[in-house]
């Protein structure tokens, strides 16, 4: 004898059971968890839910002693021990552990993306993905680091950034023995063994190894130059070049400029107001002599300082 759900027609041989499954139809949970009044459609799942609040894990690992509160749970984690995976996508023939992380793996393939950030409307293939993603707008970063105090968003960024306190370097490059803290600072290092340049420039093809050493060259192309120093105004394509001509400008203003003017008050030094302006092709204001690049003149600036001057001897 069988008992038959009105419902979607499925059978049961006990009339229980039967009853259990209508609840799946009707919503009904009548099993309230007394700590924290979630319902449950099952008794076992409310019995299951109570070990949150409990902490019992009743169902130890025979392999390693790691214990669980569910019995799947717990088979899950055999596959650990085994290399059993019995989950296998139909696409690629990659093959899971877990059939949760198959379905995940398969909205690659799909490009399905369900979780959508109500905040901006991007959209993620992973709620945890979302999950992280959120914290952008929320601020939240409930991850802090024991040393300094300094907080994170994500726990991997966490445990990346406690290897500056503790030097740890877990990545080697099996060509030189390098290490480095992170293992994208390690494919990173690892093109200058192999000489892959994967960031091509689409003007003219020239390729980089490096993201950003594409971006500061495509200036090249636009003429953009967004690094702006704020002492005169002058802007440059790349940072480092910016950095150069900073260097100089302090230089100039702090080791030479209240020198002259100073002289120039005491009378031992007879500096004209021209003087103390940078000539634009890399002049030197103190005794005009072009340079043809910013490294020349800040060697240049150097001889100076130790008031050596060919203009003086």
């Amino acid at each position: 004898m069988s008992f038959e759900c009105l419902q979607c027609r499925k059978c049961f041989s006990l009339a229980g059971n039967l009853r259990i499954h209508e609840r799946v139809h009707t919503g009904e949970k009548p099993y309230k968890c007394k700590q924290c009044g979630k319902s449950f459609s099952q008794a076992g799942a409310l019995k299951i839910h109570e070990r949150v609040h409990s902490g019992e894990k009743p169902y130890e690992c025979k392999r390693c002693g790691k214990c669980f509160s569910q019995a799947g749970t717990l088979r899950m984690h055999g596959r650990v021990h085994t290399g059993e995976k019995l989950n296998k996508c139909k696409q690629c023939g990659k093959c899971f552990s877990q059939a949760g992380t198959l379905r995940s793996h398969e909205r690659v393939h799909t490009g399905e993306k369900p979780y959508e950030c109500k905040q901006c409307g991007k959209c993620f293939s992973l709620a945890g993905n979302l999950r992280m993603h959120e914290r952008i707008h929320t601020g939240e970063k409930p991850y802090e680091c024991k040393q300094c105090g300094k907080c994170f968003s994500r726990a991997g960024d966490v445990r990346i950034h406690e290897r500056v306190h503790t030097g740890e370097k877990p990545y080697e490059c099996k060509q030189c023995g390098k290490c480095f803290s992170q293992a994208g600072y390690l494919r990173i290092h690892e093109r200058v063994h192999t000489g892959e340049k994967p960031y091509e420039c689409k003007q003219c093809g020239k390729c980089f190894s490096l993201a950003g050493n594409l971006r500061m060259h495509e200036r090249v192309h636009t003429g953009e130059k967004s690094c702006e120093c704020k002492q005169c105004g002058k802007c440059f394509c790349e940072a480092g070049s910016l950095g150069k001509h900073e260097r100089i400008q302090t230089l100039v203003e702090s080791r030479f400029r209240n020198n002259l003017q100073t002289q120039r008050k005491t009378g031992n030094a007879d500096v004209s107001d021209a003087q103390l302006v940078i000539f634009e092709n890399y002049g030197c204001w103190i005794c005009q002599e072009e340079m043809s690049s910013e490294a020349l003149l800040l060697q240049h600036y150097e001889n100076h300082m130790t008031y050596v001057c060919e203009d003086d001897s």
